[in-house]
């Protein structure tokens, strides 16, 4: 699951490799982007994204600026990554704006395997 308040560089790539991780047919790991926006671009956006880059197996969507109710997003949080198992968070990482860089990209994927291998606590 993750958070975004805008369409960057970084973020696009992670979710393609996330993407991908969901083609895998031995992982079962369902993904979605949630992008905090009140733009009225945002849609059209995403939909341009999804299209561009061939995001089958993710799902985007969209919502306020405040995030769904009950998940307390920071709101100085540009981008946040939670990965979870069933209701236990396994991976909290939350990037203030510029600080989503493409080394922590390949952080959150490296730490994939926490919430794919089920023997892995």
């Amino acid at each position: 699951m993750i958070f975004a308040r805008e369409i960057s560089d970084p973020l696009t790539s992670l979710v393609k490799k996330v993407n991908e991780t969901n083609k895998d047919k031995a992982e079962k790991m369902g993904s979605f982007v949630v992008f905090l926006s009140d733009d009225e671009a945002m849609e059209k956006n995403l939909k341009a994204l999804a299209e561009k880059e061939k995001l089958d197996k993710t799902t985007l969507m969209l919502d306020n600026p405040s995030g769904p109710s009950g998940f307390h997003i920071n709101k100085k949080a540009d981008v946040t990554v939670i990965l979870y198992v069933g209701k236990t968070v396994k991976v909290n990482r939350a990037y203030a704006k510029g600080e989503f860089k493409a080394d922590e990209v390949d952080k959150v994927i490296k730490d994939l395997p926490k919430i794919l291998d089920k023997d892995k606590d």
